[in-house]
């Protein structure tokens, strides 16, 4: 979803302003811990904390539009705040905002380049088969005190597996689980891959060893469901789809899945 940002720093500028206007009839639409919040930040204005647990309340109700609006006006009080920089481009990240989400992550390299922000961006630009994530998988794998061989080639494979270079990208995510067996994400996205070229039993195999790994991962058990599908075994998919859908009874894929082979949720 696009943000227009201008516009909910406006609403929420009058909002505050009504507040302390005194207009009960505005203060009576606020949720009680919405408003404990704010009057704390009132009381303490230049409390960090308060203001990233007030970011905080509204993500975790995913009203991300108000969120990145405070965000925002945290940003514009301190412009070199790489934590506040940090706050907005997960926010983007979660939203799917790419290039947003890209142009923060970017920021906050700028102000603190740890191989963690180092990841998030690459992965990003990997997602939008952006070059440069070939660029951050070096950066990591010449950064030996980060201790992250394995995101950084996962960064690779990801990056060719976008571009559609499949078979490149499978045997990165091999060495990928060669180096962390549990990176469960590499699983997928090898047998995602797999499943684009056709092979679909040895992408069963593999995402039936992925179980064994991690059995509480819903896309597995739906990448699984798929190529079940493609070898001709409807009732193991059915299952599969089955057990994604106990994991996150929301999973649309899933339940599309079911629906297209005649299963009612």
């Amino acid at each position: 979803m696009k943000i227009v940002r201008n516009l909910l720093i406006a609403i929420t500028a009058m909002l505050l302003v009504s507040c302390h206007q005194g207009d009960q009839s505005a203060k009576n639409d606020i949720p009680e811990a919405e408003k404990k919040l704010r009057d704390d930040i009132s009381k303490n204005p230049d409390s960090l904390l308060l203001t990233e647990n007030l970011i905080q309340y509204f993500r975790e109700n995913g009203n991300y539009g108000t969120a990145l609006s405070e965000i925002d006006n945290a940003i514009q009080k301190d412009t070199t705040n790489a934590r506040w920089w940090f706050i907005k481009a997960t926010l983007l990240s979660e939203n799917q905002d790419t290039t947003k989400a890209i142009a923060a992550w970017e920021k906050v390299i700028q102000l603190d380049p740890q191989p963690i922000n180092l990841i998030s961006l690459g992965v990003l630009y990997a997602y939008a088969r952006n070059p440069m994530a070939l660029g951050i998988t070096d950066l990591l794998l010449h950064m030996p005190d980060a201790k992250a061989a394995s995101q950084a080639i996962f960064i690779k494979g990801l990056y060719y597996k976008n571009i559609k270079d499949y078979e490149a990208a499978a045997l990165l995510f091999d060495q990928c689980i060669q180096l962390d067996y549990t990176n469960i994400y590499a699983y997928r996205e090898k047998a995602s891959g797999l499943y684009e070229l056709g092979r679909y039993e040895e992408a069963i195999k593999l995402l039936e060893v992925a179980i064994k790994v991690n059995k509480n991962n819903e896309e597995i058990y739906y990448w699984l469901g798929r190529c079940l599908e493609k070898t001709n075994n409807k009732d193991l998919a059915i299952k599969s789809y089955q057990a994604a859908l106990e994991l996150v009874p929301d999973y649309m894929e899933a339940k599309d899945a079911m629906a297209k082979l005649g299963v009612q949720q």
